[in-house]
């Protein structure tokens, strides 16, 4: 075996929450516990880094992305960890806007491997047998200690789950950004808004100001208390500032927005411009600060993803950025603009191919589903338009698919295999088909699935393959080894 092969075997065999049902509330405080320690061990990396953290029900990963394009397009040495990964573990850390290679990634686990057995050494020793450091408390643990070695000017950590108990909670960042709030992972965070924004709100610390992108009243009173008991600053989306969105006109953008049925054949049939790879832009929003000293307004901005719901989250970005410009950080002005249009971000509505259109998208929850229905509906003028669907048993599966089988002519189910959490497509098929009365065709793999939608779709079709980051995943490889 490769060294890299023997860093993810390593890696495999520790627990993974991203690979369970549930949770115990009891199980992740010890974990923020044993995170500690493992910080400690490597001499506190985080204590030597300037950091963005970043969470939010939805759109956490697109606005850590675009803040950290900003603070890049501003000269500053960036690191970025965000998680869960499409294909490759190594995609969730990333230094100067790149996912580190398999070499780099084998020898930060390498740091961090000593820390890690002599915790191990530890948990085995007591009375219960206690577990060692987890699979993402290592991703994190050599992510901190990575930007540290080398010395990242500006480091954006994307919470994993929640905040309060995330294991990136063990920071003291110089702004917390908190994005959308809505319901998710209830299981762990609680049923209602307010409960779910308390555990988001546990990243904020004492005299650290926060951006806030949530817009409900219930979280925004919760978000408001946690300030208030902290002492930390709060700007709040829609109070302090705010966002106008501009979808294109079709046929605007390099064509990744136009009415692709109408546009003859791309100039690679199996590929066409990819959202956030430099396909253009997608959207024009303007950002503007209210009630605020000394004002600040941007028009005109641009970003290469589609969605009012990008635009909020680009607003958040900005947001975040103007308060590290007032702490004295060097951030010109027109980095702001130049970051948000270079924004990368994969299967975030992301266009893979034309002739049909293909989408992945990684939404998994009815806020996320209602953002996409809505940037479909607005972007892309198409004949008839298909769902590849596959989910995860914990998720609110009811209420997207009730807004995705009004929204789609026709769906296909199917269950990805690289996470035992997946539900299965008969499943789903059979709650698709309670709902709406119809029949729906299930398969039990996604590659099995795209073939029978990949040959009845015609070529002025749409087809949204969507549900879970780890559905995304599995269908760009597929995808790609067709090319």
């Amino acid at each position: 075996m490769s060294d890299y092969a023997v860093a993810c075997a390593f890696l495999e065999n520790r627990v993974n929450y991203e690979r369970f049902h549930h949770i115990s509330d009891a199980d992740r405080e010890f974990k923020l516990d044993r995170m500690r320690k493992l910080a400690e061990l490597l001499g506190n990396p985080q204590h030597r880094l300037p950091i963005v953290h970043v969470a939010g029900t939805k759109g956490k990963g697109s606005t850590a992305a675009m803040i950290e394009s900003i603070l890049r397009s501003a000269g500053y040495r960036t690191g970025m960890f965000t998680s869960p990964h499409l294909q490759r573990v190594e995609e969730r850390i990333a230094l100067d806007g790149q996912p580190c290679s398999p070499e780099e990634f084998t020898a930060f686990l390498d740091r961090v491997r000593p820390a890690v057995e002599a915790l191990d050494c530890e948990a085995a020793a007591a009375d219960p047998p206690e577990i060692g450091p987890t699979y993402f408390e290592i991703l994190t643990a050599m992510a901190l200690a990575a930007f540290a070695d080398r010395s990242v000017q500006a480091a954006v950590l994307e919470v994993g789950l929640g905040g309060r108990l995330d294991s990136t909670n063990i920071c003291i960042p110089r702004i917390s950004v908190i994005t959308s709030i809505s319901r998710d992972h209830t299981q762990q965070l609680g049923e209602t808004l307010e409960s779910i924004a308390r555990e988001k709100g546990g990243i904020i610390k004492p005299g650290v100001p926060v951006v806030s992108g949530a817009t409900a009243e219930p979280p925004r009173r919760a978000l408001r208390e946690i300030a208030r008991q902290t002492g930390s600053t709060l700007y709040e989306l829609g109070r302090d500032f705010n966002y106008r969105y501009s979808p294109l006109p079709l046929g605007e953008g390099s064509g990744v927005r136009a009415d692709f049925s109408a546009q003859g054949p791309h100039p690679n049939p199996l590929r066409a411009p990819r959202s956030g790879r430099g396909a253009g832009t997608a959207t024009r929003l303007d950002v503007c600060s209210m009630n605020q000293q000394p004002a600040w307004n941007y028009a005109g901005l641009t970003l290469p993803l589609f969605g009012r719901h990008q635009a909020a989250n680009a607003a958040v970005a900005v947001a975040a950025v103007k308060e590290l410009q007032r702490q004295g950080w060097s951030i010109p002005e027109p980095a702001i603009a130049a970051g948000l249009a270079r924004t990368t971000l994969p299967a975030r509505i992301e266009v893979l191919r034309r002739n049909p259109v293909v989408i992945v998208d990684s939404a998994h929850n009815p806020a996320s589903i209602e953002a996409l229905i809505e940037a479909l509906s607005q972007s892309f003028s198409v004949r008839r338009r298909w769902l590849l669907f596959a989910s995860t048993r914990d998720k609110d599966v009811t209420e997207m698919l009730a807004r995705l089988l009004a929204f789609f002519e026709e769906a296909v189910f199917t269950q990805y295999t690289t996470n035992p959490r997946a539900l299965p497509a008969a499943d789903l098929a059979a709650r698709a088909a309670a709902m709406s009365g119809r029949s729906f065709p299930y398969y039990p793999t996604p590659a099995e699935a795209w073939q029978t939608v990949r040959r009845q779709a015609a070529p002025d079709d749409l087809i949204c393959i969507t549900g879970s980051f780890f559905l995304a995943g599995e269908m760009e490889m597929i995808l790609a080894g067709e090319e």
